[in-house]
């Protein structure tokens, strides 16, 4: 005859008492992600640590997919003592297509004439380096990396100065025309003005 034992029994010899039960600690949360709907506002200063702040990202350091509308990025600045909500990867030292050239420029920043480091933020042309001040090398390196593409004045302002600039065209006039002044009589040319529209940059042929 097969013995029984009451069900009771078991579940009391399996009893843990609560003093020695082992509290898990609560899991932090890796991403700050969720779903949005279509129509949906979200205030992006309520995802960001105290004392942080964002700004539209310049066009040219964004991605370009084939095929696919432009994208729109942000730089989040957190202060220095401000602990990261998640691990932040450390680059390596060289850029993801593989090593840096030889002499230290970014590879695909610019052409044989003009050379764009966005690392160091440095602009050369013909191996002379530019003293340039942080939009004019913003806007340099954003013509020279959309070669022959027109830029309207207002796409040149929401792209290299932010959305949030308060400005016109004008703005950017004087600061192609600095642009000219430091390329040198020589290259000046290369940033074409385009009537009623904008401005381009046309290497030149053979470069």
């Amino acid at each position: 005859m097969a013995t029984s034992r009451s069900l009771p029994s078991v579940t009391a010899s399996r009893t843990v008492s609560p003093a020695r039960t082992a509290t898990a600690p609560p899991a932090r949360p890796r991403h700050r992600l969720r779903a949005v709907d279509r129509d949906e506002v979200v205030t992006v200063a309520d995802l960001l640590p105290p004392g942080a702040t964002w700004l539209p990202a310049p066009q040219h350091t964004l991605p370009v997919l084939p095929g696919q509308p432009p994208m729109v990025g942000y730089l989040v600045l957190v202060p220095a003592d401000q602990q990261p909500p998640f691990p932040v990867p450390v680059p390596e030292a060289t850029d993801r297509t593989g090593a840096d050239s030889a002499d230290g420029s970014v590879p695909g920043g610019g052409d044989d004439l003009i050379r764009i480091d966005a690392a160091r933020r440095t602009a050369s042309v013909d191996g002379r380096e530019l003293d340039l001040t942080y939009l004019e090398f913003e806007l340099l390196a954003h013509l020279v990396g959309h070669p022959h593409r027109v830029h309207t004045r207002d796409q040149l302002v929401g792209t290299v100065w932010g959305y949030g600039h308060v400005g016109d065209g004008r703005t950017v006039d004087v600061h192609v025309a600095r642009l000219r002044r430091k390329l040198g009589p020589e290259h000046r040319a290369t940033i074409r003005t385009v009537r009623r529209v904008g401005y381009q940059y046309v290497p030149p042929a053979g470069r």
